[in-house]
This record gives C-alpha cells, sequence and structure tokens, in this order.
C-alpha cells in the first residue's frame, strides 16, 4: 500500500513527518511522493500564515479526493472542525496527538487482518501513550540528511505567532537520549545531522542551553559528521552557544528569525531582543566562521512599521549583506495579541515592502554565491537527475556535481571545489577532488 507524508511548514514539521514515514516503511507500506498516487495521505500542516493554512486546504482536498487523507499539525490543532469539514475522507489528528501516528501503522497492518478497510482502520485507531519526542527516524523517505528534534514548544509570546499557541510550553530532550540517538545516526551512515526544534536557542534555556548540548555532542560524536542548526531565535544566542560554533563539524549555514531592524517594532510585536545585540550575534557569527551563509525571517507591514521604520529594516539587511531573506507580508492570525490591531499597515504597501526585500535578498544572494568562486567546500550528494548529481555545500548551497565518483550514492560526503559563478550561473558547479 503506497503512503505519502506530505508536509507543510518548518524543519521541524519535516523532521516528524520524516519519523511518521518511517515508522510506515519499517511496517512494510511504501513511501511514495505526491506525484503518486496513493491509498493513504498524510498532511502535516502549518499555522504561520494564512497562505499556508489555505495551502494545506487546497492539498487535503485534493489528496481526500484520491485516497484517506489524515490532517495533523499546527493548523489541525487550532482548527480541527474546519479540517475536518473538507471532506468525508478527511481524519483530523491535532497536533496533540500528532506522535501516536507514529503507532497508526502497525496497527493499520492488525485491523488488516480482522478485516477492516483503510478508512475503518484509521477511525478504529486507539491513541494510546505517544511523547513529542518519540520522533525518532531510523532512515529518512524525503530527505539525504538526518534530522533529529531536540526541543518542542516555546516560552515566548511574540504578539504575531500562533505557533506558540498550537505547541505550547518550551520542552527539552534530555541530552544523553541526544547524543544517543545522534550516535545511532552516524552508525546508520548519515554524513549530516541537522537539531531541529521549535525554538532552537530556547533548548534548556535555564541551565547548559544549546551550547552545553553541542559540546556533548561533539565530544561524542566522530570527526566526519556534519552537524547543522535549524534555525536560532536571538534572543537566547550567549557565548557558549557562539564558542561551540568554531568547530569545523558545525556547518556555516544560520539561519535567524530577524522579523525586524527596528526596535520599535520589535518592542511593538514583544519581541525580546535589540538590532544592536543582533548585531553583536552577526559580529560572532562571521568571527567563528568565514563568510557564512547567513539567512533570515523577516516580516513586512508589522504594526508600528511606518516609512522609517521600513527603511530602517531595508539598510540594515543591505548592509549586513545577508545570503538570504524569507519574506512574509504580516498575516494577522486569530488568537494573537496583534490579530485586531488599529496600527495595521495597508496591505498594498505591506506587499510593495515585501518586493522591495524581495528583490533586494536575490541581489544579496547572488553577491554571496559570486563570492564562492574558486572556494574549497564540502559536499553532501542528495539526488542524481538529468545525468548528474545535486548536492548541499556545508554553507547550504545546491550545486551541480561534477565528477562525482562511480561509486556515488546519495548521503555521500565528498570533497570539491567551486567553478566560477556568476550572476548568470543558473546552479554553481563544484567540481569534486580525485
Amino acid at each position: 500500500m503506497n503512503v505519502c507524508v506530505y508536509t507543510l511548514g518548518c524543519r521541524l514539521n519535516q523532521c516528524e513527518s520524516e519519523a511518521i514515514a518511517d515508522s510506515f516503511a519499517q511496517e512494510g507500506f511504501t513511501i511514495v511522493g505526491e506525484e503518486i498516487p496513493a491509498e493513504l495521505y498524510i498532511v502535516n500542516t502549518c499555522t504561520v500564515t494564512s497562505k499556508a493554512e489555505q495551502k494545506a486546504r487546497r492539498m487535503i482536498r485534493k489528496f481526500a479526493a484520491m485516497g484517506v487523507t489524515v490532517a495533523t499539525g499546527c493548523y489541525a490543532q487550532v482548527n480541527e472542525e474546519e479540517l475536518a469539514s473538507l471532506s468525508e475522507n478527511v481524519i483530523v489528528v491535532p497536533l496533540e496527538k500528532k506522535a501516536h501516528l507514529l503507532k497508526l501503522a502497525k496497527h493499520l497492518n492488525t485491523s488488516f487482518l480482522s478485516g477492516f478497510d483503510l478508512r475503518s482502520g484509521c477511525l478504529s485507531f486507539s491513541d494510546g501513550k505517544a511523547s513529542v519526542f518519540d520522533y525518532d527516524a531510523a532512515s529518512f523517505s524525503y530527505h539525504s540528511r538526518a534530522y533529529l528534534k531536540v526541543q518542542d514548544g516555546c516560552d515566548n509570546a511574540c504578539a504575531y505567532c500562533r505557533v506558540h499557541i498550537a505547541r505550547g510550553k518550551a520542552l527539552s530532550l534530555d541530552s544523553d537520549t541526544v547524543v544517543e540517538r545522534a550516535l545511532a545516526l552516524e552508525e546508520a551512515g548519515f554524513s549530516e545531522i541537522m537539531l531541529t526544534g521549535v525554538n532552537l536557542t530556547m533548548y534548556d534555556h535555564r541551565k547548559d542551553g544549546l551550547g552545553g548540548l553541542l559540546e556533548k555532542l561533539l565530544v561524542k560524536l566522530g570527526p566526519s559528521i556534519r552537524l547543522r542548526l535549524s534555525s536560532l531565535e536571538p534572543d537566547h544566542i550567549d557565548d557558549r552557544l557562539l564558542d561551540t560554533l568554531q568547530d569545523y563539524r558545525m556547518q556555516p549555514h544560520f539561519h535567524i528569525p530577524v522579523q525586524s531592524a527596528s526596535d520599535k517594532v520589535l518592542i511593538r510585536v514583544n519581541r525580546h531582543y535589540s538590532v544592536e545585540h543582533l548585531t553583536s550575534i552577526l559580529e560572532r557569527l562571521r568571527q567563528v566562521k568565514d563568510d557564512p551563509f547567513l539567512a533570515a525571517d523577516v516580516i513586512t507591514g508589522l504594526p508600528a512599521e511606518g516609512d522609517a521604520e521600513f527603511e530602517e529594516t531595508f539598510r540594515y539587511f543591505e548592509n549586513q549583506k545577508f545570503a538570504q531573506m524569507h519574506v512574509f507580508p504580516f498575516s494577522p492570525r486569530p488568537d494573537t495579541a496583534l490579530y485586531l490591531a488599529h496600527d495595521k499597515v495597508p496591505e498594498s504597501l505591506r506587499d510593495e515592502r515585501a518586493l522591495r526585500l524581495r528583490q533586494l535578498s536575490q541581489r544579496l544572494h547572488a553577491e554571496y554565491l559570486a563570492r564562492q568562486s574558486g572556494k574549497e567546500t564540502e559536499v553532501i550528494l542528495q539526488n542524481r537527475k538529468g545525468g548528474y548529481w545535486s548536492g548541499l555545500t556545508g554553507n547550504y548551497i545546491d550545486v551541480k556535481v561534477l565528477e562525482a565518483p562511480p561509486f556515488s550514492k546519495e548521503g555521500l560526503l565528498l570533497k570539491g571545489t567551486f567553478g566560477k559563478i556568476t550572476e548568470k550561473t543558473a546552479k554553481p558547479a563544484v567540481l569534486c577532488h580525485a
């Protein structure tokens, strides 16, 4: 039986989806992509923006027309009835019960033996007990790198954010368990592990923090494994964490949800850092890594963002030369402090600002790529298509791999050199070393 696990949203969702897919693969089900028909679809939803919810509804309707569709994730947590009403073929499993899906495959195999059909088997599924840290995939159907969930929830209450409402308070996986799972992934042959969480820098933030966890991991893991961090909220980036990033196994790619570079706006939306603090973090990141890939989230049209505040943000991103920006027009979310804000920016102006920042991001990204020409790099092979391998460098650049060895396979780590990169380069090339 074919099973498709379709994911929207963050890397944590991707991590959890991979664990769910792995649980089905271990029970003999065939995991497929959305382009291949399936009997069972599992849609892992996101509620960060209204567009994410709109796409979730569209995909759920599409899949429900073809097979039994289980909707789960953050959107399913806060709007369970809305998703259930989309089709009789939709079964909603709210976020608080999503980890139970790790046991669904085994339950279905048992129910089939008892004469249940697929939909009845899903409906008869008994919840049982599950933890948000039960997501411990041994194999990954949709990624060549390993994902390891170490944190969930968030103790912040950013005024625009609905995720902390869906996910709840911050929780951290015991550091000894993290080390044990990371060693198991290394033993399984993975060349890179990405640590994920809702707010990763809130890991054990009242004690040793994320820096303490990385110290433990780096002592135990071997010399050839790569470690990557999914996202770093600025308010909990401290010196201990920054010091660990000097290790060569920590990859020079850092994604930071900046949101705004105006102190006035940051205060208005209840972010817990200043632009000055953010600048000091960026300076340290550039000290510990040579020209790292610095990516950022930014929201345009937040309440209190006047022309001056937007220009302040625009100039900041331009001067700091971020390698990439993920730009989101402000989307008022139900149940958040800013949902009924009276100082909203007109949508046309909000979208105009988003366009300017996206154009800036394209220019800065091209400049960053051009600086890689001729540099040595490491590439992890991802897939082979059109006669050549695609790969991902340590600084998170998608590349064409030239002269890959005959023993190449997905997940293999290779050394190479960037070719010449210009504004007309569609996809940078890396020539592998013999």
